[in-house]
């Protein structure tokens, strides 16, 4: 089948693009806002983009806490999103006041980092503490702006936990990385599983 993305998706009951573009790896988005409070949520728009310097982009679909976390100091923390965190990570997509934190919400630990001002999530694998380069909001062919906010960071220090080197590399298999897929779908190591969004995300 064809279709114009113009036209919508006629005669299919959901969107396939995200399960098209997939699998996707999962920004997992620790800030800090001048208040001092903490924010965590997954951003499944994510990846890497440059190696030397190391560089991250995520995207988000309005003007959210995180990126307006990310305006006001210029620092963030992406966080490995891993299997035996799956629960954890999608309980802080759940649209909480931005006067309450995710990370007591989800049961995690926010913990201190070296050159930013952001927390990491003790229980991940691992964390790249990053520095806002760009924030913007991408235009159509027609010229007009999207609502969505594209947020670059140059990785300036990188959190790994010890168990997950072997011979001096990480081994992704023992962080048991995951990523997003269309839908419920998610991509783990043993293959695809399905996990609901919270009420409202």
């Amino acid at each position: 089948m064809f279709y114009a993305t113009a036209d919508g998706h006629p005669g299919l009951p959901h969107d396939p693009f995200k399960a098209i573009v997939a699998p996707r790896p999962i920004g997992w988005i620790s800030t800090v806002d001048h208040t001092g409070m903490h924010n965590l949520a997954p951003y499944s728009f994510f990846n890497a983009i440059c190696s030397k310097p190391p560089m991250v982009l995520f995207s988000s679909e309005g003007w959210k806490d995180t990126v307006a976390a990310c305006a006001e100091t210029g620092e963030f923390v992406v966080n490995l999103a891993s299997f035996d965190l799956r629960e954890q990570m999608n309980a802080t997509s759940a649209p909480l006041p931005r006067d309450r934190s995710e990370f007591p919400h989800a049961g995690l630990t926010p913990a201190p980092c070296r050159l930013v001002r952001a927390p990491r999530v003790l229980e991940a694998a691992a964390s790249l503490e990053c520095r806002v380069l760009e924030i913007f909001s991408p235009k159509t062919l027609d010229g007009e702006e999207v609502a969505a906010q594209v947020v670059i960071g140059q990785v300036i220090g990188v959190h790994l936990a010890e168990r997950c080197l072997v011979d001096g590399r990480f081994d992704m298999t023992r962080a048991g990385t995951i990523a997003r897929c269309g839908y419920d779908d998610y991509l783990g190591l043993d293959g695809m599983f399905k996990m609901g969004r919270p009420k409202g995300a």
